[in-house]
């Protein structure tokens, strides 16, 4: 019986691992070595409209169902994001239903268990957007899962969440950091064509981040560091860390990857790209 843990991500003495990119072609994996975007193919073809990993766990939402592990399904039916937090999923259905995985998946019963209560919804949000962990950006604000139900967390019309040490989170103009309350750090330019910031990623131990804009990827090297630096990275709609490594896709298909002071890239020919998340990549 498969659990959400069980895709791993492929590492050698070469530092190579694999990202995984949501299209609408399917979840693609690409190697990064380096600084190099090298081989890719597509692992399992469906409408992938969002991907997430923490650890080995890998979960993908689709038009169709939410996948997880070796892309086992789960009886969810469609979905527009999908987080892991803990050791469950947690997804986001496009009437802005939020539903928490418990329990392992039964491929014999189309993923569902067999009592038909592996997914239990906490809630409900407006427009759901993208998630991280236990946290929801949707376009009534950020929400949070405790103690088994959604709550309100602030903020209005975010777009992104991440839930990796001290929790970010970015509206089209602001990105923010959780202190005494939501605290802005750092503006983005929402105005004369930009559409200001799209997405927010830390690493696992919540030091390094970056914030993407139409036009730049802004990065901070550590939980303790006042500047952001400035990459002038157009078109990046998602990122991962992986390792030392970023890795970032844009909404024209290409991977890039950001290692050791530069920025390289590969076009990998995708419609609609729409998230990256790299297995174990920390």
């Amino acid at each position: 019986m498969p659990t959400i843990a069980e895709k791993r991500v492929f590492t050698t003495p070469d530092d190579v691992v694999r990202a995984l990119v949501a299209s609408s072609m399917g979840v693609v994996s690409v190697s990064v070595s380096g600084d190099i975007v090298g081989e890719f193919g597509i692992d399992h073809r469906c409408d992938a409209r969002d991907v997430a990993a923490r650890g080995d766990a890998v979960a993908v939402a689709t038009d169709e169902d939410v996948l997880v592990g070796d892309f086992a399904p789960t009886g969810h039916g469609p979905a527009v994001a999908v987080s892991v937090a803990g050791d469950g999923v947690l997804a986001a259905a496009p009437d802005g239903t939020v539903s928490l995985l418990v329990g392992d998946v039964d491929p014999d019963t189309d993923g569902a268990s067999p009592d038909g209560d592996a997914w239990v919804e906490v809630g409900a949000v407006d427009e759901p957007r993208r998630m991280d962990g236990r946290l929801v950006a949707a376009g009534d604000g950020v929400h949070r899962l405790h103690d088994g139900e959604l709550e309100y967390a602030g903020l209005d019309d975010a777009r992104d969440v991440s839930d990796r040490g001290v929790p970010l989170a970015v509206t089209a103009e602001t990105l923010y950091t959780l202190g005494n309350g939501w605290m802005a750090d750092l503006s983005g330019d929402a105005s004369e064509g930009d559409d200001g910031f799209r997405c927010v990623v830390a690493d696992d131990a919540g030091e390094r981040a970056v914030a993407a804009t139409d036009g730049a990827v802004y990065e901070r090297a550590d939980a303790t560091a006042t500047e952001w630096t400035e990459h002038s990275e157009a078109g990046v709609v998602d990122a991962a860390f992986a390792g030392r490594h970023l890795v970032a896709i844009t909404e024209a298909g290409e991977a890039r990857v950001h290692a050791d002071g530069g920025w390289r890239g590969r076009m990998l020919g995708l419609p609609d790209v729409r998230a990256v998340a790299v297995p174990g990549g920390g």
